[in-house]
């Protein structure tokens, strides 16, 4: 029996999402998580694997994955070698089954975490193709004829960047959860646990700027968590202080990462004449 998902001292997990990945644990439903870039999606499948104390395994999904990637591939390359060239038995074709990321969670003596990450870059044929092994937990290698079976069913955590639209039934098998962004006061404390040490005015200057910046609809990159963390560790090794802050707003292109991006933010802070109160230089 597993503890409850809480979050970690690195992972702040909302109320609402905790519950969430404890009803996928207890009912043993595919838990998808949805929200923009850099809201932690993939960082939760890791913060439950390190609270429960159990293996993680990832699943990077590609626009040319195939739902049989995730379960086995038969080398018959590394056979013809071994055939032409090599010393070894080829008879046993089991020594050229490798498993991929959910094939090895159903090999598991214990209960693991398997994550599939942005499903939603395959095609829509692709969470359609994994919902058998998903319902069943079980699998059929064709070429040995074996069945491999979870004798502990994996903690599944699925994201998607809403590329694309996830079909039904692959919806109806699971538990659902959109992470929100978070507002100033949860993002006052998710900096602290990377920046404990940070000046509090520091940090109401940099987060006033942040939220300045997401607010403005004529960025279409909006500037995310892991940025922000990263545009203080910048701000902080560079030793600029709130009281520099006030006067310009330095490696924006930490934040921003599109050129029209900045321009507009640049011009924007220049028509509300706000390039003091703002920074933007």
């Amino acid at each position: 029996m597993f503890n409850q998902f809480t979050g970690t001292a690195d992972y702040l997990a909302s109320p609402e999402l905790r519950d969430s990945v404890n009803v996928a644990i207890a009912l043993e439903k595919p838990l998808l998580i949805k929200g923009e870039p850099g809201t932690g999606k993939t960082r939760l499948a890791e913060a439950i694997a390190q609270e429960l104390e159990t293996q993680l395994l990832i699943w990077n999904v590609k626009s040319t994955s195939k739902a049989r990637d995730g379960l086995y591939v038969y080398d018959t390359v590394q056979r013809l070698n071994d055939a032409r060239f090599g010393d070894n038995d080829i008879s046993d074709i089991r020594q050229y089954i490798k498993f991929g990321p959910m094939g090895e969670s159903f090999r598991q003596d214990k209960r693991v975490v398997l994550l599939i990450d942005e499903i939603d870059k395959a095609d829509m044929e692709f969470p359609n193709d994994l919902l058998h092994e998903l319902d069943r937990m079980s699998f059929l290698v064709d070429e040995t004829g074996e069945t491999v079976a979870a004798d502990q069913r994996p903690i599944v955590v699925v994201t998607s960047n809403n590329e694309k639209e996830l079909p039904d039934a692959f919806l109806r098998r699971c538990v659902f959860h959109y992470i929100a962004f978070p507002d100033e006061e949860l993002m006052a404390d998710i900096v602290k646990v990377h920046h404990p040490d940070l000046e509090e005015e520091l940090l109401r200057q940099v987060l006033i700027a942040f939220y300045w910046l997401r607010e403005q609809t004529e960025v279409r990159k909006r500037p995310s968590t892991s940025e922000l963390i990263d545009w203080i560790a910048a701000l902080r090794r560079a030793g600029i202080s709130k009281a520099s802050m006030e006067e310009k707003l330095p490696f924006l292109g930490v934040l921003l990462k599109r050129e029209q991006d900045l321009e507009s933010v640049i011009q924007r802070a220049a028509h509300a004449g706000g390039r003091r109160r703002i920074g933007v230089h």
